[in-house]
């Protein structure tokens, strides 16, 4: 009988064992500050067990759902740990959700209560009275408060392995968000193979500023070094100089985050140097060759970078910390998944042949909620599910992103993958970010363009970058509009979102003349 089929199986279980082994050693920190929270492991089950009895007295039961709106700090995971523990589905939020969001996730996933932490409570209890279900805020922790936490022993409903853990809602950048269903099976099997792939271990300490409503931060970090034993700071909001400075005083071996964060970080002026960290688990989006050589060069650690979805726990490939690592790989496909690059008919293709990425095994999402239609649309015929990324595996089964199918540009006929031109732009040393995007084009179809926050205290023009991708791409590549902004956005995990840059307008002639490039400021 798998595990699938026997109900005796919880997501806190390695937390248990980890606590009656040495229940004093440390598991959660918040940020350094006169309010500083500590816990150890006992304190984490013992907050977990308060959380399991104020869900009982809510009259919660096995299977019922709640939605959990916090950010990213100590209560959030005694909370979610709790709802586990009580054989609850959590529906994770974003603490700026709306009232009408939130309305959207109660009303989907038919949650029974809404808990959210005092300082975003006010949306929370709007889409409460709107929907009919009950509100709670968190209960906070202040320094010392975790001696008061109950001391008795929790024994955690028993659960099937593919039972709804947790119900991540994608962003609905392409439409209505849907409801990512992972499983007790997808949770306990992200520990387990993420610390085999990062090194995890009881000494370790980890540090992030992720949102833990995102399955980055849940998941792959969160879960990983819990399970693993190590300890974790957890930032409420990512500020580089914050992290700079848990770096080195909280003395972090491993630090997770997005490529914009490293970024930040090497912007810090300092003369102090992190001396602890010896790994930077980096996802969410492609990181750039040179932002990895310059942070090895400044922090004398490694950026590790790997793949993952919401769908698939976050994990899918990852360059190998104890191996060799590739710059610009995504790495090598996980233990307990099979990652294959197919062409859109659905057929394997060649070692260095561009196709879909497709993933499947024991972190692949059960579905998505409610919704039949997308579940089946998700997955082939083979049940490999179809990640929409464009990628090849080279000789050695490195896998590497291209880019997003819905984001390569055609121009002239040509197809143009942004990540490739992102590459040359981070090598020019007037640039700090950059993203490349599509711009309709009446005679090309589309025209690569180029959306630029300079580096402080630079003034580069759009000559100067378009003749430094002159010498390292071919001429369909280089980009025909340039733009230079002051800050690029980005969603809650700190990644650029192309979907909301604004694409200039249709240009070019009909007679097929260039369209002219152009340097805006907002």
């Amino acid at each position: 009988m798998n595990s699938t089929d026997s109900p005796d199986l919880n997501v806190i279980d390695p937390l248990l064992t980890l606590a009656a082994e040495d229940p004093d050693a440390p598991a959660l920190r918040g940020p350094r500050n006169e309010e500083r929270i500590e816990l150890s492991r006992r304190d984490l089950i013992a907050g977990a067990t308060a959380a399991t009895a104020r869900f009982s007295e809510a009259g919660l039961v096995h299977g019922d759902r709640i939605v959990l709106v916090s950010p990213t700090c100590p209560e959030f995971l005694l909370e979610f740990f709790g709802a586990q523990a009580h054989g609850l589905t959590v529906v994770a939020a974003n603490p700026l959700s709306t009232a009408r969001e939130l309305e959207y996730f109660i009303n989907d996933s038919g949650a029974r209560l809404i808990l959210s932490h005092p300082g975003c409570a006010d949306a929370s209890e709007a889409a409460a009275a709107s929907t009919g279900i009950t509100s709670r805020t968190i209960e906070t922790l202040t320094p010392g408060s975790a001696a008061a936490l109950p001391d008795g022993e929790l024994s955690p409903v028993r659960r099937a392995g593919d039972e709804t853990a947790a119900l991540l809602y994608t962003s609905g950048t392409t439409g209505t968000p849907k409801g990512a269903m992972l499983t007790v099976d997808n949770l306990l099997t992200v520990g387990r193979v993420g610390g085999q792939i990062s090194g995890a271990t009881s000494s370790d300490r980890f540090g992030t500023a992720l949102p833990l409503f995102h399955v980055f931060g849940l998941a792959s970090v969160s879960i990983l070094a819990l399970s693993a034993g190590a300890s974790i700071t957890l930032l409420p909001r990512f500020h580089a100089e914050t992290l700079f400075d848990t770096l080195i005083e909280d003395e972090l071996t491993v630090v997770a985050g997005v490529p914009t964060m490293w970024n930040a970080l090497l912007q810090v002026e300092s003369d102090r140097k992190p001396t602890s960290l010896r790994l930077a688990l980096s996802g969410g989006a492609s990181i750039a060759v040179p932002i990895m050589r310059k942070f090895k060069e400044r922090f004398d650690a490694t950026i590790a970078e790997g793949y993952g979805l919401t769908e698939t726990t976050a994990f899918g490939t990852f360059n190998p910390w104890n191996g060799r690592i590739v710059p610009g790989s995504v790495g090598l496909e996980v233990p307990s998944l099979d990652v294959r690059v197919k062409s859109l008919e659905g057929e394997p293709v060649p070692d260095n042949e561009v196709g879909e990425i497709c993933i499947r095994g024991d972190l692949v999402m059960k579905g998505y909620w409610n919704n039949t239609s997308a579940t089946e649309a998700a997955f082939d015929a083979e049940g490999f599910f179809r990640t929409g990324d464009l990628g090849y595996r080279d000789d050695d089964g490195y896998v590497y992103i291209v880019d997003r199918m819905k984001e390569m540009i055609i121009h002239g006929g040509y197809n143009v993958y942004p990540r490739e031109v992102e590459e040359v732009l981070y090598e020019h040393p007037d640039v700090l970010e950059a993203a490349v995007i599509g711009a309709p084009d009446d005679y090309y179809g589309q025209n690569v363009t180029a959306i630029i926050t300079p580096m402080p205290g630079t003034t580069p023009t759009a000559e100067a970058v378009e003749a430094f991708c002159r010498e390292s791409l071919a001429a369909y590549k280089i980009p025909r509009i340039i733009r230079f902004v002051d800050a690029l956005p980005k969603g809650p995990t700190g990644k650029i979102r192309k979907l909301d840059i604004e694409v200039p307008a249709a240009s070019g002639s009909s007679d097929g003349s260039p369209t002219k490039r152009t340097r805006t400021h907002p």
